[in-house]
Order: structure tokens, then C-alpha cells, then sequence
């Protein structure tokens, strides 16, 4: 007996826990860390370190994502996760106002508050992803995956605007106030979601015979993770996720500085240039959820074919980014607008195969799958920065010209996509790979009415 598929207003609800996730996180990764480099005068690197840390800690993933296999049922991960992010959140907070007397005791307690920030993420992100596997039909996987996405891009906007209001003008009693009252509202907020979600048969839903349950339930994660490490699919798209993230992410920490450097941008000018990328980058997922709408329907091509067409366009968009910083006569706003298209195209898509993939490897391990691709986006995310950073100092130092250091960096992102792209190529094309694009509910783009 299989438990019954989700409808919109199931996904929906997890769209609501994705948004609260994304809010809490927010605030940590963003407000805290201006209030560190400019209210309290701390070096850049520690509210850096501290982000980067958090990506480390994600590397339990596959870990929390065996635990809600084993137990079958993701309710409880990702309850607990929420509490243990909004304990982080709180924590982190308290450390920052704690760092304006004692740095280094407020600096402990803030890597303490990272890493269950990271712990939280990966209990409820990795177990929300795998719920959606188990429980999302083929057919309203892209579509779920880009409504999930659009709320917690919605979640990240309207927290950073309401929690920037609250704060203003800063004082520690108001961060603290507000940090507790964020938590407490995204716990209450997930808890109402969870209620009764996986009341319908949660547990039959991994059930293929009592032979194989008992068999999953004897393993532990070593074994397990073993097993999943042994598919060629989830080998070949864990390479896929860490190639493609590392690329998407090198550009965050080099963009601003290369549109100010090269082309001389104020740094007004340059924080809108990364809010083009991000409206390309929600133009490129609401493509994909168009592409499937019953009046486009198999016209538009495959979920695959999105995944690799995405990651070729991106690579291609990068190309112009190396022309730009050859030539200040580029058009450098709409080569990061179709960049950021590029973007949200295949990372909806290869979301959409992520939770395809995840169930077609075999019952009872989607958690396990999930955990694994999780760990891999978080290594690339927390490497991304990183590396076009370091890229661009050592391009900096062996070039010594600005303009042909970036477009090595630039150049070196954009061969990191194509190879992406034919990783991408290398993946089985399951039955729901195959098919055309086909969503049978409506969208964010309808207003987000559920059916």
C-alpha cells in the first residue's frame, strides 16, 4: 500500500516551512554579519568563517536524511530541525552582542550558534526534500519544486525587509527581542504545516515488502550510505550537484567587486546588479513552470533537457562575463539578468530530477539520497566563495591586470558549467526524465491558489 500523493495545498505548507527555514537563516547569514563588520568593527573574516562553517556542519546531511528513513516519517526531523535553527538563531544573536564586551568568549559561543544553525538547516531541509520525493508526483515535481522556492525566496525578502525595519536604529535589546520573536513565530508557523501532513499512511509509504523493510531497518548508515554511494545515478548526480553549485556560487564574492573595479560602478549600482542576477534568476524558474503549463505542454522539451540546456546557457552567459571584462562597452546588466535566467532554469530542473532520482534507486533510502546531494551543494556553496575569491587574488597576482584576471576567473566558471552540462548528459533519463514538461496544478504564477 503506498500512501497518497500531495496535492497543492500540501505543497504549499512545505513551501511555508521552506520560507521560515530561509528566514531564519537570513537574519544570521546577512544581518548579523553587518552588525559584526560595521556596528562592533570585527574583522570581515569572522562573520566569513562563520557562514563557511555552517556549510561544513551541513556534511551530516546524508546522516539526517538516514535517520528519517529509519524512523519513516519526516515530521519529526523536521520539527526538531526548525527548533534547533531557531535556538541557533537566538544563540547567534546573543553572541553578537556578547562579542562588543568579550570577542573571543562571543566568538565561541557564535561557532557554537553556527554549527547548530547548520545542524537545524540539514535536519529539516534534507527531510523536507525527501518528504516532497516520496510524496510529489512526477508530473508536479518542477512545478512543487519551484513553488517551495519561490516562498522561501519570498521568505528571504520579507524577513530581511521587516527584521531591517525592527532593528533600526540598532540597539542589542532589539536585535535580541527581534531574533526570539523570529524563531518563535517560524517554530509556531511549521508546527501548524506539520500538523496532520503525514497523518494519511506515512509510514506504508516506504513499504515494498517485509522483506526488504526489515532488511532496510537492520542496516545502519554506514551500510546504507554504502548502498546509495554504489548507484551509478547517485554517484553521477552528486558530481553533477557539486560541479554546478561550485560555479553558480564562485561568482557571489566577485561580481560586486569586478562591476566596480573594471567598469566602474558606484556601490549603489553595484548591489542592483546583484538584484538583476536574482529577478534572472526567478525569471529562469517561473520559465520552467510556464514551459509546463497545459497550453505549453510537451512543447518546451524534457526536465532534462531544461537541466542541460540550463547549465550549457550558463556557461555561455559566463562567456560574456570574460567579453565584459575585456570590453567596458559590454552590456554588463543584461549578461547578468540572462545569466541569473540561466540559473533558475537548471537549478529548478535539477531539483525537479533530484526528487525523481531519490525515489527511483529503491524505497526507504529517499532521505538517505537526499542527505547525500545536500552535502554536496553545501561543500560547493561553502567552497564557491572560496575558491573565485582565491581565483581572483592569484589571477590577480600571476596577471597582473585586473581586467585579464577576471576573465580567467569568469573563464574558469564557465568550463566548470559545460562540464556540468555533460555530467548532466551522462545521467539515466528515467520515464519522468523522458517525458515532456506536464504540470497539472496551478502555480505561484496563478496567484498560488492551491487545488
Amino acid at each position: 500500500m503506498s500512501a497518497p500523493f500531495f496535492g497543492w495545498f500540501q505543497i504549499i505548507r512545505l513551501g511555508l516551512i521552506q520560507a521560515c527555514l530561509g528566514a531564519v537563516v537570513v537574519v544570521t547569514t546577512s544581518t548579523l554579519n553587518r552588525i559584526m563588520v560595521v556596528e562592533l568593527a570585527l574583522p570581515a573574516l569572522l562573520p566569513g568563517f562563520l557562514v563557511a562553517w555552517h556549510y561544513a556542519v551541513q556534511m551530516v546531511r546524508p546522516r539526517m536524511g538516514f535517520g528519517a528513513d529509519k524512523g519513516r516519517r519526516s515530521t519529526p526531523w523536521m520539527m526538531g530541525g526548525m527548533l534547533v535553527l531557531g535556538c541557533g538563531g537566538v544563540m547567534a544573536a546573543w553572541a553578537t552582542v556578547w562579542m562588543a564586551q568579550e570577542p573571543v568568549y562571543g566568538a565561541m559561543l557564535a561557532w557554537l550558534s553556527f554549527s547548530l544553525i547548520g545542524l537545524g538547516v540539514s535536519a529539516c531541509g534534507t527531510s523536507l526534500l525527501a518528504l516532497m520525493a516520496k510524496r510529489v508526483p512526477d508530473e508536479r515535481r518542477a512545478p512543487a519544486a519551484t513553488t517551495v522556492w519561490l516562498m522561501m525566496i519570498v521568505g528571504f525578502a520579507v524577513t530581511a525587509g521587516v527584521v531591517g525595519k525592527l532593528i533600526d536604529p540598532y540597539s542589542p535589546q532589539v536585535l535580541l527581542q527581534v531574533s526570539a520573536g523570529l524563531s518563535v513565530v517560524t517554530a509556531l508557523i511549521t508546527a501548524l504545516c506539520l500538523w496532520g501532513l503525514e497523518k494519511d499512511g506515512s509510514p506504508s509509504a516506504v513499504v515494498t515488502s517485509s522483506v526488504s523493510t526489515e532488511r532496510l531497518q537492520k542496516q545502519n548508515f554506514k551500510e546504507a550510505f554504502k548502498e546509495v554511494w554504489s548507484e551509478p545515478a547517485a554517484r553521477t548526480f552528486t558530481v553533477f550537484v557539486f560541479m554546478s553549485m561550485l560555479a553558480y556560487s564562485a561568482q557571489d564574492l566577485i561580481l560586486e567587486p569586478f562591476a566596480g573595479a573594471v567598469h566602474g560602478f558606484t556601490p549603489g549600482q553595484t548591489t542592483q546588479l546583484s538584484g538583476w542576477h536574482h529577478m534572472g534568476v526567478l525569471i529562469g524558474m517561473l520559465a520552467v513552470a510556464a514551459a509546463g503549463s497545459r497550453w505549453m505542454a510537451g512543447r518546451l522539451g524534457s526536465v532534462q533537457a531544461w537541466m542541460v540546456g540550463g547549465c550549457l546557457v550558463s556557461a555561455l552567459a559566463t562567456v560574456g562575463l570574460v567579453s565584459s571584462a575585456l570590453s567596458v562597452e559590454w552590456p554588463l546588466k543584461a549578461n547578468v539578468v540572462f545569466l541569473g535566467v540561466a540559473n533558475g532554469a537548471f537549478s529548478i530542473a535539477a531539483i525537479a530530477t533530484m526528487m525523481r532520482l531519490a525515489g527511483e534507486g529503491g524505497a526507504g533510502r529517499e532521505g538517505t539520497r537526499m542527505g547525500l546531494w545536500g552535502a554536496a551543494q553545501a561543500a560547493a556553496f561553502g567552497l564557491g566563495g572560496l575558491l573565485g575569491t582565491a581565483a581572483s587574488d592569484l589571477a590577480h597576482a600571476l596577471l597582473g591586470e585586473q581586467r585579464a584576471a577576471y576573465a580567467a576567473v569568469f573563464g574558469m566558471q564557465a568550463l566548470m558549467f559545460a562540464v556540468s552540462a555533460a555530467v548532466a548528459l551522462r545521467l539515466r533519463a528515467g520515464p519522468s526524465a523522458r517525458q515532456p514538461l506536464h504540470f497539472d496544478g496551478p502555480v505561484l504564477l496563478k496567484g498560488g491558489s492551491s487545488s
